[in-house]
């Protein structure tokens, strides 16, 4: 695919969605409600935090149930094949309910829009959608929304604007102490599974000082946590020649934010400078999330990802050296074509000698476009689902001895909120991103880190009492 020049959307594009949005709230047909409906990836629950950033900027209300809302938007995913059925199922349940309510609208955006020939699909098979559009369109919803309320018409537009960058975009964050930023976009790997490239388009990167400006912000108005996002974080910078990724945690770390996390990376980017980090940089949560994929080289190799067993396992080996307490965490994926029974114990093999705190596991999911979409050796569903269940048995079995080997530690934790299981006991996260009910707290430690004194585990959480001191990262 040949690569597009990035386009930073300018102020004066930006001063026209803003006459739009205007427009739209003085709208006697604007709607009055919205819901928003996220599939996917921790990039698509950023996307929504825009959109709904957006739609509140123009008076419009957050409405907790879609089928009482004015405006519904399905803010899709396509990385997988369920993933799909399920956003284009529930988009079709809706279609019963704008009968009953036709003033209802009804939009699709993200991933999965733009997959070539589905604005097509949506036109034709779905006419009561009224707005559709694309992960680089975000900017364009006061435009969009407009069309649709002021000129009554379907508003389809997936321009393939893959390449562009929209700064200063608001954004209504789902918690008041958490928050992602963008610091990237794209995909350049091409691994021999995944539609990402052709959706999200070419990495590229945002500028370092307008993520610092941001950081900034968000610090001053209280955020302890912020995770940077993008397709592969570990090669920010290398589109445009600015600092590397390591140089840009080091700069965040200076902005005072307390915890500081990342997704998603790359092992064959994973630099050394960047492992180092993990020893320097106070800010830097001890977790990583590392995908493997296979244990199989011969199934790395049809899949693309451009390293061997060995490779990965020396990088796990040197960033448990420079941070002893980091847990790890990864994505793999079985029944890839061609995996035969040998291939998946190597993955058995190498979860035993990793031991993650936990894994994302998922039988491999045809893709319309992919290069394994047409692969021989397609591997039959009963083997696959076999196969995912040993891994899944396994892992689980990892995971409790991970947990219940932490016994005894001293932890940050980020508190969340009251447990849903126990009012009297609160909830939040540690530094290896694993949950944590304790026992000792109190509301007033919402959005605070404090320490806690782990006394137990159950199958993928931790039990603890909260220490009455100094809080602590």
């Amino acid at each position: 695919m040949n690569r597009e020049p990035v386009r930073h959307i300018g102020p004066e594009e930006l001063a026209e969605q803003g006459r739009f949005a205007a427009l739209v709230q003085a709208h006697h047909s604007r709607p009055r409600s919205y819901h928003i409906v996220t599939y996917g990836c921790q990039m698509n629950a950023h996307d929504s935090e825009t959109l709904a950033g957006t739609l509140s900027g123009m008076g419009i209300a957050n409405a907790p149930r879609r089928e009482e809302a004015d405006l519904v938007l399905f803010n899709t995913c396509c990385i997988r094949d369920n993933a799909e059925r399920k956003a284009l199922g529930n988009i079709t349940w809706l279609k019963e309910i704008k009968k009953k309510r036709p003033h209802m609208l009804i939009g699709v955006c993200g991933c999965m829009m733009q997959q070539r020939g589905m604005a097509e699909t949506v036109l034709k098979q779905y006419p009561f959608v009224d707005i559709a559009f694309g992960t680089g369109s975000l900017y364009r919803l006061p435009e969009y929304l407009y069309l649709a309320v002021e000129e009554k018409r379907r508003v389809i537009d997936v321009s393939r604007e893959e390449s562009t960058i929209a700064e200063g975009l608001p954004v209504l964050r789902e918690s008041p102490f958490k928050a992602y930023i963008n610091i990237m976009f794209g995909c350049n790997n091409y691994c021999a599974y995944c539609i990402v490239p052709y959706v999200r388009g070419r990495e590229r990167s945002r500028r370092a000082d307008d993520i610092l400006r941001e950081a900034e912000a968000l610090v001053a108005d209280g955020v302890q946590e912020i995770t940077l996002l993008g397709q592969n974080v570990n090669s920010y910078g290398n589109d445009t020649g600015e600092i590397p990724f390591a140089q840009l945690l080091r700069r965040l770390e200076a902005t005072g934010i307390p915890r500081l996390r990342f997704m998603t990376s790359h092992p064959k980017d994973l630099s050394n400078e960047l492992i180092e980090e993990y020893a320097r940089n106070r800010a830097l949560a001890p977790h990583l999330h590392l995908p493997v994929q296979s244990g199989s080289d011969n199934i790395l190799a049809a899949m693309n990802r451009r390293y061997d067993v060995r490779t990965y396992l020396d990088r796990v080996d040197r960033l448990r050296a420079a941070r002893p307490d980091i847990g790890l965490t990864t994505d793999l994926i079985v029944a890839f074509p061609g995996e035969t029974e040998e291939d998946f114990q190597q993955s058995m093999a190498l979860v035993e000698r990793v031991r993650y705190d936990s894994a994302f596991t998922f039988i491999y999911s045809a893709r319309t476009g992919t290069k394994a979409a047409g692969l021989p050796g397609q591997v039959a569903p009963d083997v696959a689902s076999e196969r995912i269940e040993r891994l899944i048995a396994v892992q689980e079995g990892i995971t409790r001895e991970v947990l219940h080997s932490l016994r005894g530690q001293r932890m940050g934790i980020l508190v969340e909120g009251a447990s849903a299981r126990r009012q009297s006991q609160m909830t939040g996260k540690c530094g290896r991103n694993i949950s944590v009910n304790f026992t000792g707290g109190h509301e007033g430690l919402v959005g605070r880190i404090v320490p806690v004194h782990i006394t137990g585990a159950g199958s993928n959480t931790l039990r603890g009492e909260y220490i009455k001191e100094e809080e602590t990262t």
